[in-house]
């Protein structure tokens, strides 16, 4: 068994469990939840390979030690391989990952199955469970530094988001954006300015809002979001 498919396997076995913002000790093999998904993959990568991942000190204690997206972005850079993100959806235990939208926010980051499925803690709304890789915004694919992985399968029918509001994302609408902004503001999360301009405030309310809601904390408006601001992309 390869350590893409012991990490997958792994995975799989706490789905079910809880969605919190927690610190998880890496170290604890009867760890249970709850989870977040940054602090899920890392402990994942200590069960399988036996070291600090992802982390904002890979040299800290197991057990007290902070995964973080922007750790696990700064970490495919210098220490593991970036893959195309279909490369890694096509390989068993390949993970994808989607940046912070800025400093001290979230990003989000799964595990593959290999054929267009994920394992990942999603947000408090759903827990640990199976997602799909396809319609969704990923940065990159990522393979583990001395990790063992089988070849990637074949060509999977991946479709990129189709309608999505985020910070850079090129063709959004401006009154598009001021209806985010404006159902924001209704509901108690002030975007800045309603000028239709998808900026770091209005990143920084949207992702306050999906916290509120467990929804996967972002930044970024797709049909989920969208569904619960009661506005149409």
């Amino acid at each position: 068994m390869t350590d893409g498919e012991k990490m997958l396997k792994l995975a799989e076995s706490r789905i079910g469990e809880k969605y919190v913002n927690v610190c998880v000790p890496k170290n604890n093999k009867n760890w249970h939840g709850p989870w977040d998904c940054a602090e899920f993959m890392s402990w994942l990568v200590w069960q399988v390979g036996g070291f600090l991942y992802g982390c904002v000190d890979n040299n800290g204690n197991p057990a007290t030690v902070e995964a973080y997206t922007g750790a696990w972005k700064s970490d495919s850079q210098k220490l593991g391989k970036r893959v195309p993100w279909r490369q890694a959806a096509s390989t068993v235990g390949g993970i994808l990952l989607r940046y912070p939208p800025g400093p001290g926010m979230m990003g989000h980051i799964v595990v593959c199955d290999g054929e267009g499925g994920t394992v990942e803690a999603m947000g408090t709304a759903y827990g640990v469970r199976r997602g799909k890789v396809s319609g969704r915004n990923w940065d990159t694919g990522v393979l583990l530094p001395n990790f063992t992985y089988g070849a990637a399968g074949g060509a999977l029918d991946l479709a990129e988001p189709s309608l999505l509001y985020a910070l850079g994302q090129p063709n959004m609408k401006a009154s598009v954006i001021r209806d985010i902004q404006r159902a924001l503001k209704e509901l108690g999360f002030n975007p800045g300015p309603i000028d239709g301009e998808y900026n770091d405030l209005t990143v920084a309310a949207v992702a306050a809002f999906q916290a509120t809601k467990g929804l996967i904390v972002d930044g970024q408006v797709g049909p989920q979001t969208a569904k619960r601001l009661k506005i149409e992309l």
